[in-house]
């Protein structure tokens, strides 16, 4: 079912000004995203309703954003290319993931590497100041006539869930299948012996149920909102990889506002963002502990095991990485992850 964020009176405020020619037309703009229409058990469906709804306040519903979750606007491949199509003909915007940013950005996987940032205050510094991440939107402009908004916290670190056995080690994946989101986590498990497969978000239940693989890795927020404890044992916290997501836009549709409107879609993203952040922090325990009462075996791995895993899955990730990208984007994306740890580790 489509979700209007407008409300009436918004609506027909916006409709008068749309026909009065006083404040333009009004503009509504499709805009999509993975999981359900939730924002109990969907922090992405959170950020765009908050998102979309100070965006219909700040300009009296000249631009409104019609939610569509739950992949209605197609596939997230499909999605992309929607946006980079004429914007002014069909204005949409989406969240989009790494399986359909990674098609068309290559140069945004740096940013992934396994084990790269000591905490969210690092990512946070990564994300929001770090010149490479200034680059990458330049670069996406660039390439796919779109913009990339801002990157938007969807979970905690991500984390280990198998079926099979508890994993403390590198030493415990060989013999495992699990499901890669990407080529990179693919990669990220062959190199701790195990298999990898991409499978899509959707088919990833009946996959483990069925033993097509035997786990996966996501935050706690996804494990619980795939309703995953129902198919998976065994829970490992490694803060392999931050879990974000991308607001991105069609760049026609988002150079045809006024320089106000551009300011308020700007903003409205940054606020939703914090709101989005603060309340991932918070609950992101929680979230792990209903993960335990569900029935899975959860497992914090120390000092020295979590330096396995980096020691073996980052290089792996890396080298996996050189022939995906020029080497000046991985070389930026670790230096100025590297000063975000030191930054954030100041304050």
């Amino acid at each position: 079912m489509r979700i209007s964020v407008i409300g009436k009176t918004a609506l027909a405020c916006a409709l008068a000004m749309g026909l009065n020619g006083a404040a333009g037309a009004v503009t509504v703009v499709k805009m999509s995203h993975i999981g359900p229409a939730n924002v109990e058990n969907n922090v992405v469906h959170y950020f765009v309703k908050e998102f979309a709804s100070r965006i219909a306040e700040r300009t009296q519903g000249n631009v409104t954003f019609e939610l569509y979750p739950d992949e209605q606007l197609g596939s997230e491949e499909q999605r992309m290319e929607l946006m980079m199509k004429d914007g002014l003909n069909q204005p949409v915007a989406d969240v989009s993931s790494f399986a359909a940013m990674g098609t068309v950005l290559p140069e945004l996987y740096p940013s992934s590497v396994p084990f790269m940032f000591n905490g969210y205050e690092a990512a946070h510094v990564f994300f929001d100041e770090s010149e490479y991440w200034a680059n990458l939107k330049k670069l996406f402009r660039e390439r796919t006539g779109c913009v990339l908004i801002e990157a938007v916290e969807e979970g905690g670190f991500l984390a280990f869930t198998n079926s099979k056995r508890e994993i403390r080690s590198p030493a415990d994946f060989p013999g495992l299948k699990f499901r890669g989101m990407d080529e990179g986590q693919v990669a990220i498990f062959k190199a701790f012996g195990a298999s990898g497969t991409p499978i899509p978000w959707g088919e990833l239940y009946m996959a483990l149920k069925t033993g097509v693989v035997d786990g996966q890795m996501n935050p706690a927020f996804y494990v619980l909102l795939g309703s995953l404890p129902e198919v998976q044992k065994y829970m490992t916290l490694a803060n392999i990889q931050y879990s974000d997501q991308f607001l991105v836009m069609n760049g026609d549709l988002f150079d045809s506002f006024t320089d106000e409107e551009r300011a308020v879609i700007l903003e409205a993203a940054k606020e939703a963002n914090r709101l989005t952040r603060a309340r991932i922090e918070a609950e992101d325990s929680q979230q792990v502990e209903k993960c335990r009462r569900l029935g899975m075996q959860v497992y914090a791995p120390t000092s020295a095991e979590m330096e396995q895993f980096r020691s073996v899955g980052q290089p792996a990730y890396i080298e996996w990485l050189k022939s995906k990208v020029p080497a000046e984007w991985l070389e930026a994306a670790l230096r100025d992850a590297k000063a975000a740890n030191e930054k954030a580790a100041a304050k």
